[in-house]
């Protein structure tokens, strides 16, 4: 017998997408952690990350500032201006700062979804 760890995406119900507002974030609470949803209405997409800026590990990106940079979106921290992509969550400054996690996020029927990862084991006979 053997066991290997794989991980599949548990999706759960953040908030409607009313809840949020245009090109603007909010903090979700999910289990023991802070995730920071953003609707960025400018390029019609939406974007999660972990809501911890690695900096100073103040939780206060769901109130940073969102853009572009060379066409790529990304979230400020509101204290440090330390800038993170949203779609990779790699520090944008290009210094010497912590990634980001970032997190899968779908809309179905006016409801905002967002991927975490659970792990599990698989066991295999031979």
């Amino acid at each position: 017998m053997s066991e290997t760890l794989t991980e599949k995406i548990n999706w759960f119900v953040a908030c409607t997408t009313a809840d949020v507002p245009e090109n603007g974030g909010v903090c979700v609470k999910y289990k023991n952690e802070q995730i920071a949803l953003f609707n960025f209405t400018r390029r019609g997409e939406w974007y999660a990350t972990q809501n911890v800026c690695p900096h100073r590990m103040q939780m206060a990106l769901s109130r940073g500032m969102i853009g572009s940079q060379d066409g790529e979106p990304k979230v400020a921290c509101p204290f440090h201006k330390k800038t993170f992509s949203l779609i990779d969550g790699h520090c944008m400054n290009g210094d010497d700062c912590s990634s980001i996690k970032t997190y899968p996020v779908k809309i179905e029927n006016g409801k905002v979804y967002i991927g975490v990862l659970a792990q599990e084991y698989a066991r295999f006979y031979y």
